[in-house]
Formats: structure tokens, C-alpha cells, sequence
């Protein structure tokens, strides 16, 4: 048994789109962190010395800002997901709610 509100979002052709932009922006995010993450890994497993080069004359190594530069980019790509959920997703989601409930 399916409640009426429950219905009614479902067939609300708003929900449908918030759907679709949620989940295609969720995935395009995704793959581009794994792009960055992995490239990371597989820049770890067959390029040892490119990561292994010091920066000027100190003991820091290419592979110490790079990876500091993916735990960056996790932070900024978490802050663009929540900048649009909280303006675009939230305001679909209030104009769903508030077409429901009439």
C-alpha cells in the first residue's frame, strides 16, 4: 500500500528531475574523484621516481604536495556537492513538498 503523499511526489514530474540531476551529478563527481584518486595510486605503483624527485634542496618529494593536492580536491569537489544540493536540490525539493501537500 503506497501512501497518497508518497504518490503524489512520485508522479510529480519535478521529483523525476531532481532525480536525474541528483544521480548524474553525483556519478560525474564520482568518477572524476576516482579518475584523480586512482591516478594517484597508479602515479604510486608505476612512477616511483617521478614521485620520488625532491623539491629544491629540502627532503620533500613531488609525492608529498601531490597527495596533498587529492585530499584538497576531495574537500572542494564534497563543498561544490553540498553548494548545489543546498541551493538547486533543496529548492526542487521544497517546490515537490509544497505541490504534495496541496
Amino acid at each position: 500500500m503506497i501512501d497518497p503523499l508518497v504518490a503524489k511526489i512520485e508522479a510529480n514530474p519535478k521529483y523525476h528531475e531532481l532525480r536525474r540531476k541528483r544521480n548524474s551529478f553525483g556519478w560525474m563527481l564520482t568518477i572524476i574523484m576516482m579518475v584523480v584518486y586512482y591516478g594517484y595510486i597508479a602515479l604510486i605503483a608505476f612512477n616511483k621516481p617521478f614521485l620520488a624527485q625532491p623539491i629544491g634542496a629540502g627532503v620533500t618529494t613531488m609525492g608529498v604536495p601531490i597527495g596533498m593536492g587529492v585530499i584538497v580536491f576531495t574537500i572542494v569537489i564534497t563543498g561544490i556537492y553540498v553548494r548545489r544540493a543546498n541551493s538547486e536540490f533543496d529548492r526542487l525539493t521544497a517546490e515537490i513538498l509544497k505541490e504534495a501537500s496541496k
